[in-house]
């Protein structure tokens, strides 16, 4: 299954030092299932329904071919790792919504 983004979430490690990631309502529950066990420190969702562009196209098509989905139960945080291009695009998408 492919995933659609449509918000923007502030993710909190447990170190204290935070970054922010495309999601969806799903990936959301899952961050907060995360966050309730100890994996990561918290979640914050910054902004829903951004709108479709070629940024979000592009970090969708990213991570969708190098991530799979994990259930909402998952015993931990996979912090999705980026190329320079797609954190280039992601600051992109931040700054076109106000965020950066």
């Amino acid at each position: 299954m492919k995933e659609t983004f449509d918000l923007i979430e502030r993710i909190t490690r447990n170190d204290g030092s935070s970054y922010f990631e495309l999601g969806n309502i799903p990936l959301n529950g899952r961050a907060e299932y995360a966050a309730e066990h100890g994996f990561i420190q918290s979640v914050q969702i910054l902004k829903v329904n951004i709108p479709r562009s070629t940024h979000v196209e592009k970090v969708e098509e990213y991570i969708n071919s190098h991530y799979k989905l994990l259930p909402l139960e998952y015993d931990g945080w996979e912090e999705w790792v980026k190329t320079p291009e797609i954190e280039e695009e992601l600051q992109r998408i931040l700054l076109d919504n106000r965020l950066g």
